[in-house]
């Protein structure tokens, strides 16, 4: 973030939050989100750091995640990003397959990302870039 969540740079960011929580839950293949008592995941810690925030959730395919993330309204907001955050020089986000019913943890999703920062994208953690099967996930030796 460029500055704490409660500051005036991030009150539009923080303004879009439910509107934008409330659009992923409400779309098709939507399973579950990560979310505080705030019903975001706000004051979620990631890495240790107090200006990462963390945006984890489950979906039932890849593709619907995809039409949630660049064609719904969703898209507006991230085209703004460059407003409340720096542009980050390591890879921000990575997807994996979850069992069913399983809610992965922030432990779980920095594991995720530091594998796919050391070794680019493979069935382990891979991005919309490069997909793999389910299949190759449960094959994949690391």
């Amino acid at each position: 973030m460029l500055a704490p969540m409660d500051s005036p740079v991030m009150a539009d960011f923080v303004n879009n939050l439910n509107q934008i929580n409330d659009l992923a839950e409400s779309s098709e293949g939507f399973i579950w989100r990560l979310k505080d008592d705030a019903n975001n995941a706000t004051s979620i810690k990631i890495y240790n750091d107090d200006f990462l925030i963390v945006n984890m959730s489950v979906w039932k395919d890849i593709d619907r995640l995809f039409r949630f993330t660049y064609q719904t309204q969703h898209l507006e907001i991230f085209k703004r990003r460059n407003e409340w955050f720096e542009k980050m020089k390591e890879m921000h986000m990575a997807l994996w397959y979850v069992e069913e019913n399983h809610k992965p943890t922030t432990i779980e999703a920095e594991e995720r990302l530091d594998y796919l920062r050391a070794n680019g994208d493979t069935p382990f953690a891979f991005t919309f870039k490069k997909r793999f099967s389910v299949e190759e996930a449960l094959s994949f030796q690391k």
